[in-house]
């Protein structure tokens, strides 16, 4: 077979819960297609439930611990090398992006968007996330700072967009957004990888990466999307075990707003679907659907992500393509940082040093799933799971999302500390993720305890960001 073309599509914050068919009336067709012609796996977790560090891990193919990233103020270390570079100069692809790839903090790319050639792209339109498109440029006086923001200045909508950001100041604020359809993040984001993938090369290879800004919070739906779940109105459930000061209503017109973003991602994955079929490659290409990580919502009475709990490191995740098995749902655990492997797989490329698996052999149906156990970690916690039992090190229930969670840099005497002084946390999915039920299994513990040793390597020693060789696991 010759080496397909890839198309990757990560949306920014989704639930692995929120695609259908789903309890929670939303419809997401264009993701139930992808599913239907090749594979879906449910239980497909992120390395770390924040946005740079994850990113970092899927450039590097490096676990949290190793992937050079520990926090969102850390620009990723372009000197180890990257997938994309290694797609553009040693298989020969032609490797274009466009959205957030957050692989620095500093996100000073010029109106044009294009990345250090170090990075590996042959062409790109980063953009920052989509907070800070707003809160670097000066309310008084706009002035565009990169390429989305220049096309707003154009339309003669910064003023406005800069203007209706500044007004929300509650993470709950769930008004509708002024600008029109056509100008909205993703909608613009989706054409600029339509004019990417048509000026793709015909002789040769392409991998294109499509970084979606939502569901990210804040919840800045246009009225069209406003209306989607309001006129008449839709009643989501309310959230797992909630706690704090939300009510329930405003936990509804949140959920509303979540929806409407999820199906309007969900468009935008239709249409690059066509846009390949419209070059009469999709027979030829591996798309991909996924996100970066979950968001709480509310559950448990925890808000976005850093948390170690489904809603927060799961994700979404479907893949068709070449070699793609069609087949039912798989509820085996699958981890993200795979993605690293299995593309350059594709790709004609290896890479024994990284902790990425190629998931290629288990989706082309020949062998089983490159996992017994899927990690991940953030700041002081770190996380093993089984598909059964999670267990998490260095975590405080009660104290859940506190500052230590927080992606912000911690010493690694510190995470030594809280993993190995706090007691452990062990969680039965099947009883969901409410009740420590570590004293019912200790033996569950132990062998959990000894895999998520085995990856890290001892943190007294090495702490995060230790940049050695991958440990297999035993």
């Amino acid at each position: 077979m010759q080496r397909p073309n890839v198309l990757l599509v990560c949306s920014d914050q989704q639930r692995p819960d929120w695609v259908s068919p789903t309890d929670v009336p939303l419809e997401t067709p264009a993701f139930e297609a992808l599913a239907e012609r090749g594979t879906q796996l449910t239980e497909m977790v992120c390395p770390t439930p924040v946005c740079n560090p994850c990113r970092a891990s899927l450039a590097s193919g490096n676990e949290y611990d190793r992937c050079g990233v520990p926090n969102n103020e850390v620009a990723y270390p372009s000197e180890r090398g990257t997938l994309y570079r290694r797609l553009r100069d040693e298989a020969g692809y032609h490797v274009t992006g466009t959205g957030k790839f957050d692989l620095t903090p500093e996100y000073e790319l010029g109106l044009d968007g294009v990345p250090e050639p170090e990075w590996g792209f042959s062409d790109a339109r980063f953009t920052p996330a989509k907070n800070d498109t707003v809160y670097r440029i000066n309310e008084d006086d706009p002035e565009p700072r990169d390429p989305y923001t220049a096309y707003l200045a154009d339309r003669g909508l910064l003023e406005t967009h800069v203007r209706d950001y500044h007004r929300r100041e509650s993470l709950t604020d769930t008004f509708p957004t002024p600008l029109p359809q056509e100008a909205y993040y993703d909608s613009w984001i989706t054409r600029q990888a339509q004019e990417l993938i048509g000026s793709a090369p015909a002789d040769r290879p392409w991998f294109c990466q499509v970084n979606l800004q939502n569901p990210h919070d804040p919840w800045d739906v246009t009225e069209e999307m406003h209306d989607r779940f309001r006129n008449p109105g839709v009643e989501f459930p309310q959230p797992e075990s909630p706690d704090g000061p939300v009510d329930p209503e405003t936990h509804q017109e949140v959920r509303r707003n979540y929806a409407a973003m999820v199906e309007h991602l969900d468009s935008c994955l239709a249409t690059l679907v066509e846009t390949v079929a419209d070059r009469g490659e999709l027979d030829e290409t591996v798309v991909v659907f996924c996100s970066d990580h979950g968001e709480m919502l509310g559950d448990h009475g925890q808000w976005k992500k850093d948390s170690p709990l489904s809603a927060s490191v799961g994700v979404p995740f479907a893949i068709a393509g070449p070699d793609v098995a069609d087949r039912e749902a798989v509820d085996d655990p699958a981890t993200l940082l795979d993605l690293y492997a299995t593309v350059l797989d594709y790709a004609g490329l290896g890479d024994d040093s990284a902790d990425s698996r190629s998931m290629r052999p288990f989706l082309m149906g020949d062998a089983d799933p490159p996992r017994e156990v899927v990690y991940s970690g953030l700041s002081a916690w770190r996380m093993v799971y089984d598909g059964r039992f999670k267990l998490v090190r260095g975590y405080d229930p009660d104290r859940r999302q506190g500052t230590e969670y927080e992606p912000r840099g911690i010493e690694p005497a510190e995470v030594t500390r809280l993993l190995y002084g706090r007691e452990p946390v062990l969680y039965d999915t099947e009883r969901g993720e409410g009740e420590n039920v570590a004293d019912e299994h200790p033996e569950a513990v132990d062998r959990l305890t000894e895999r998520l040793e085995a990856i890290r390597g001892r943190p007294e020693e090495e702490g995060w960001g230790w940049v050695g060789p991958a440990r297999r696991e035993p």
